[in-house]
């Protein structure tokens, strides 16, 4: 009897060795999702997630690899753990929405390593009812003091049969693809936000949020459906990250909704970030602006000086008379500063960012601006020659600050990973990736610098967005994604289905300055933008940004008055925000109430496919009367050819209670102005 009790133990002493035992558990406010913490034979860490009783998330492990010592995977225990439960409003200066709440329930959970080196982690998870978001903290300590962190063993098993929305990570092009609709077990190596739909109905999408003094994460598919954590590489340094203790990840956050549009109405990523450092920040003005750069995607004018140079006093000036005749606060101009001239394509050593050329008087053009009530937007394209280009940082800003320039785009033109670091003057030149630790920080510290002088920051090419802008909310909009430029000179342009994945993907990480109101419809060449015009002007409600362009030409918009109007009063601030309807790659419609004012706006778009769409008003102030101003595709609108021009607009009145039949052409849209009456 006891020789076969010994085969037994021996057959099944793997299976108990590595049995998976659950240490801790944390549940969101209504109960629907837990996380289960757990510790395998090995001592390994790892969580799953469950929603209603189902599983979500599978068994993950979580960990580092260290290039300075062992690393931290194996041989924990459970030191200790405590939960604490939060409820709290918090005001958004500008935003989506005025009043966001922040309600979650926390644990922390301290793990020690049982052998001799004692070190320690805790793992912090924030469960929402819209999902959860989880850390790494490092307290200071003795055998853990410097981390070279290589990569972060960090791993997302989604248990049920999925279809993943995304974009390639770590290729040439850095945020700017269109995205793949594939089984997530074809995914590769992807940025983030991406997007999921299980075939059973339920939506996900994972990303980070806070992400400071860190690389980004990409998620890189191991096998089946189980997607592990890949730091962007170190470049210059040798680990992505270095950091010494104590300090935080970045969150992991993964947002769960019954519907597309819970991902989107989901203030997860806001709130997994600090509260606002800055203060009053009322000096940053949500607005729209108009500029000179549209002209030079069409090939029509240049960066560079000479014949073609768009960038000069009298054209700038015509585009100052533009914006203040129509409402717009801002112009922006490319190409005003010495730079441009010969070969600057990720070679922006000849850039100066504290002198304009001869034919741009900045001195009398700010002055012009400021008398008409607008104000000139600066632009700081640095050709990936980062170092340069801060260097003159702190001159570049003193001289915006002088002239009344209160919002800056920045630029880093390069192919990924070829961002140019030199850390002392005459030194070597090493190359960094657009979403490692050093541009993470470099990012940031433009940020702050421009803070100190009230002036607000809309990178292009940029590190992503993970909800900084509610720490700085400076920080206020950002490009990280394919935008209208590709409309063009892309080849293809971008397809009736990118923005509504847009809203689906990139949009679910905070606002994009996607330049829309091509209102023409005609890229370089006569290239075809596949949209109608009115899917132009839904674009301002459905890509949300603080900061919105009217990206085509004055002589453009002269032709098309009718549907320019809507440009002119759609705002840029909002005191709520509703998803009416929606599904990823299909269409989408969104409504907005106007902050400080009774109006709601509405925009819808749909894909190559038309369709119709209900749509209840229930949004609208119940026991008011509003005006409906309804821009939407004429009879027989289409995304080519000259059916994109069919173009209607109507007015009816309509309350609460209404439910209207929104025709949408396919790659069309239809966008709406509710006027409250009196």
């Amino acid at each position: 009897m006891k020789s076969k009790l010994f085969t037994l133990l021996l057959l099944f002493s793997p299976l108990l060795a590595h049995a998976d035992e659950d240490v801790a558990h944390a549940s969101s406010p209504d109960g629907r999702i837990t996380v289960t913490l757990d510790l395998n034979g090995e001592g390994r860490v790892g969580y799953k997630v469950s929603r209603d009783g189902k599983p979500v998330i599978g068994d993950s492990r979580m960990g580092f690899l260290l290039r300075n010592g062992e690393e931290l995977l194996r041989n924990f225990k459970l030191e200790s753990q405590t939960a604490r439960s939060v409820d709290e409003t918090w005001d958004q200066p500008w935003g989506e929405r005025l009043h966001t709440r922040n309600h979650y329930n926390e644990l922390v959970a301290t793990f020690v390593e049982t052998g001799r080196g004692k070190r320690k982690f805790d793992v912090v998870f924030r469960v929402f009812d819209d999902g959860l978001g989880f850390r790494y903290s490092f307290p200071k300590q003795p055998n853990l003091g410097r981390m070279e962190i290589v990569d972060e063993v960090t791993e997302f098993d989604i248990v049920r049969t999925a279809t993943a929305l995304w974009e390639p990570a770590g290729e040439w092009n850095r945020y700017e693809y269109l995205y793949n609709k594939t089984p997530l077990n074809q995914l590769s190596q992807a940025h983030t936000p991406m997007t999921m739909k299980t075939d059973d109905g339920l939506y996900l999408s994972i990303h980070e949020a806070a992400l400071v003094d860190y690389a980004s994460m990409w998620l890189r598919r191991v096998d089946g459906q189980r997607l592990k954590a890949r730091l962007a590489p170190g470049g210059t340094q040798p680990a992505s990250v270095i950091r010494e203790t104590p300090f935080a990840t970045p969150w992991r956050t993964i947002e769960i909704a019954d519907r597309a549009g819970g991902l989107v109405e989901s203030s997860l990523i806001l709130n997994l970030n600090d509260p606002n450092v800055l203060g009053d920040v009322s000096w940053f003005k949500p607005s729209k602006y108009v500029g000179v750069w549209w002209s030079m995607h069409l090939d029509q004018q240049s960066w560079a000086t000479g014949p073609k140079h768009a960038a000069t006093t009298d054209n700038t000036r015509r585009y100052i008379d533009f914006a203040a005749a129509n409402g717009f606060r801002g112009v922006l101009v490319e190409g005003w500063n010495p730079g441009w001239d010969g070969d600057w394509f990720a070679n922006g050593w000849n850039f100066d960012f504290t002198k304009a050329t001869p034919d741009f008087d900045i001195e009398a053009l700010s002055k012009y601006a400021a008398a008409k009530g607008v104000h000139l937007i600066g632009h700081h394209e640095n050709g990936c020659a980062v170092s340069h280009y801060m260097s003159q940082l702190d001159a570049a800003l003193d001289l915006d600050q002088r002239l009344g320039i209160d919002q800056v785009k920045t630029g880093h033109v390069c192919d990924a990973g070829q961002i140019e670091r030199q850390d002392v003057a005459n030194g070597p030149v090493t190359r960094e990736w657009h979403d490692g630790q050093w541009m993470s920080n470099v990012h940031l510290q433009v940020v702050k610098e421009a803070a100190k002088r009230h002036i607000a920051i809309n990178p292009h090419e940029p590190i992503k967005d993970t909800g900084l802008r509610r720490t700085y909310p400076n920080w206020i909009s950002r490009e990280g994604a394919r935008g209208m430029e590709y409309n063009a000179w892309g080849s293809p342009p971008n397809p009736p289905e990118h923005e509504i994945n847009l809203v689906f993907t990139r949009m679910l990480a905070g606002p994009m300055d996607y330049t829309p109101g091509v209102l023409s419809l005609t890229g370089r060449g006569g290239q075809e933008i596949q949209s109608t015009i009115a899917r132009q002007l839904a674009l301002y409600v459905t890509i949300y940004s603080p900061i919105q362009m009217a990206a085509d030409l004055p002589e453009h918009y002269a032709q098309h008055m009718d549907a320019f109007q809507f440009i002119r009063d759609v705002p840029t601030d909002w005191q709520d925000t509703r998803m009416v309807n929606g599904e990823i790659g299909e269409y989408v419609t969104i409504a907005r109430k106007a902050r400080g004012s009774d109006d709601w706006y509405l925009g819808s778009m749909s894909d190559r496919n038309a369709r119709t769409l209900k749509v209840p008003l229930s949004f609208l102030d119940a026991g008011k009367k509003y005006r409906a101003e309804i821009y939407r595709d004429g009879a027989g609108a289409d995304w080519h050819g000259a059916a994109r021009f069919k173009f209607a607009k109507e007015t009816r009145t309509v309350t609460a209670k209404d439910v209207l039949d929104l025709w949408l052409a396919g790659g069309g849209g239809a966008a709406i102005r509710f006027v409250a009456l009196k």
